[in-house]
């Protein structure tokens, strides 16, 4: 079954900051399976972790897979939330593993990287989409005029506080 279509322009709405975590792994060496696979079979536990107990504070997550690289894109409602969830049980004991089947062994390479967006510093766009990326973590809107440029969009949560009185309007 095929995700729904939206047709038409939307923008993810969103008053809150959030988290945007990149991990992945790259395989150095094709033939060195033994180190790279334990490396590969360690996150669909996790992933299956933060599906079911959405209490952890993962919103949503993204997958791709190239030819060497994996790379999974996701969304935290907290950076407490994710440094929480890394010292958790269950990728703890991932990390540990890593730690004693590979090393600083070069067949497989991992990598993260973290990003705390605060409310109104971002903009998204979705044309003809399903619900994906930043839509998905935290729901989209229609684009009306207000919103019908990136610049409006960045400047959009700016708008609303100066209307309700607080700092930071253009």
């Amino acid at each position: 079954m095929s995700a729904q279509i939206f047709p038409g322009r939307y923008t993810a709405e969103n008053q809150e900051g959030f988290v945007v975590f990149i991990i992945g792994t790259r395989i150095n060496k094709w033939w060195a399976v033994h180190k790279w696979w334990p490396v590969f079979i360690a996150m669909p536990p996790m992933i299956k972790e933060l599906y079911s107990h959405k209490e952890l504070g993962c919103l949503s997550m993204e997958n791709f897979f190239g030819l060497r690289t994996t790379l999974m894109v996701q969304y935290w409602q907290s950076e407490e939330q994710l440094l929480a969830y890394a010292k958790g049980n269950q990728h703890l004991t991932a990390w540990k593993n890593f730690n004693k089947k590979v090393g600083n062994n070069d067949s497989v390479g991992i990598y993260h990287e973290t990003y705390l967006v605060k409310p109104g510093q971002f903009e998204s766009i979705y044309g003809n989409m399903p619900k994906f990326g930043l839509s998905k973590a935290v729901g989209f809107v229609p684009v009306t005029p207000s919103s019908n440029s990136a610049h409006k969009r960045l400047r959009k949560e700016r708008f609303v506080k100066s209307e309700s009185g607080g700092k930071g309007a253009d």
